[in-house]
Parts: structure tokens; C-alpha cells; sequence
């Protein structure tokens, strides 16, 4: 009687299911977005296996990616909680890495066992709508994870909106304009 009341948008997550604008099937909640290549990925996103990773030139597979044989990336998760919705949403994107990190990272994809879990230090390389204005990266802490989950981010400076989303959550109506800015909300 005397609690919040609940926002359409929260209602609509919670159950689950939406059928959607853009790609006329049906998601459900949590749902994730997430993006084929790191932003400065200049070629076809053309996925090779993550078995042939080399560390020359330039390579992309569903978990690695090298540019130019200099800038190391993984695929990685950032993870926003949704205030008053159970489960959070997860950016699939692309961070950076030192070589020597990659390499550990790498030498430990396939076990989940590294020889240092981190936190290490990357940027951010893909642009989260309405979080990251402009086309500068963004400083985060990649924390790899054991059984072949993907690492996950944190931004690094508390102060950015994107940092403080991580730690305070998005309102429900703040999530459907994401989805709907990916052309992945409700109908």
C-alpha cells in the first residue's frame, strides 16, 4: 500500500518477454547487447578461429583481436545493474590489453586457469550509447575469469557516468532507451 509504485518500463522487463522493434523476434530480460569488434576494427568483421590467434598483423576471433601486431584486445563484459529489475544487463565489447597480459590471458583461455587473475589494466574500445560521448577510450580494470567466462570491466575513474552506473544502476526507462537506441526495444 505505501510502497514505490513500479514504472511501466520496470513492468515491462520484468516480465520478461518483448517482442522486438528492429529484428522482429522475441528477447527477454536479462537481455544483453553486445558488438562484433572493438570500434577501431578497420576490416570486414569477419571472425577467424580462436585457435589461429597470431600476434602479428591484424586478427579478429570471437575472443581476440590484434591490430597492427602493437594493440591487444579481448572480448569482455560490463556489467550495469538495473534498479528494481533482477539481473543485470551486460555490454558484450572489446578492452585492451598489455601484450604481456594478452599473453597470459591467452595461455589461459582454454583451462580458465592464468597465471595471474588481475585486475589488469585496458580501455574500454567500443562506444556504449548515451555513456561514452566522444571517440576517446575509457580507462577500466579487465578482471579475467575462471571456466571460460569472458573478463569483466570496471571503469577506473569513479567519477564517470559510466562508473557510476556500474555502481548505482540504471533506472528501467534509462535500459529501454538503450535497447531502443539498438534498435532492440519493445515494439
Amino acid at each position: 500500500m505505501f510502497g514505490r509504485k513500479r514504472s511501466s518500463a520496470q513492468e515491462e522487463l520484468e516480465r520478461g518477454r518483448w517482442k522486438c522493434g528492429k529484428c522482429d523476434v522475441e528477447h527477454g530480460w536479462p537481455f544483453d547487447l553486445a558488438v562484433d569488434a572493438p570500434d577501431p576494427w578497420p576490416h570486414a568483421r569477419e571472425h577467424e578461429p580462436n585457435s589461429a590467434l597470431r600476434l602479428d598483423g591484424d586478427f579478429l576471433s570471437d575472443d581476440f583481436c590484434v591490430l597492427e601486431g602493437k594493440y591487444f584486445l579481448v572480448r569482455a563484459v560490463l556489467t550495469i545493474p538495473v534498479i528494481g529489475v533482477s539481473g543485470d544487463f551486460g555490454f558484450g565489447c572489446w578492452g585492451t590489453l598489455s601484450r604481456e597480459n594478452f599473453e597470459k590471458y591467452a595461455a589461459g583461455f582454454d583451462t580458465g586457469n592464468y597465471a595471474d587473475m588481475g585486475p589488469w589494466t585496458g580501455w574500454l574500445c567500443n562506444q556504449l550509447e548515451g555513456f561514452t560521448p566522444g571517440p576517446d577510450p575509457i580507462a577500466v580494470w579487465v578482471q579475467p575469469r575462471h571456466d571460460r567466462m569472458r573478463p569483466m570491466l570496471w571503469v577506473r575513474d569513479d567519477d564517470h557516468p559510466l562508473a557510476m552506473a556500474q555502481e548505482n544502476g540504471i533506472s528501467p526507462e534509462r535500459m529501454l532507451e538503450l535497447f531502443r537506441a539498438y534498435g532492440h526495444g519493445p515494439a
